[in-house]
């Protein structure tokens, strides 16, 4: 597990409950190990950030900005 700053646990919970309409889309194609079987957490805290998308079995992270949807 990687560390992360006990402060963003509550922030993170939050940004979870209210995740822009990217975040969900990708969020849909992510969920149920979708994607090669690997499982992917979102809003995950790791040091002193909050990443959109974590898999730790390939220590990946996937950022989204809200502007852009390509296809998914």
């Amino acid at each position: 597990m990687q560390p992360y700053n006990k402060n963003l646990k509550l922030p993170s919970r939050d940004l979870r409950n209210n995740m822009t309409d990217t975040e969900q889309l990708l969020w849909q194609r992510l969920l149920c190990k979708q994607i090669l079987g690997l499982q992917f957490y979102r809003q995950k805290p790791i040091l002193n950030f909050i990443v959109d998308f974590y898999c730790a079995a390939v220590n990946l992270v996937i950022e989204c900005d809200s502007g852009q949807v390509m296809g998914l």
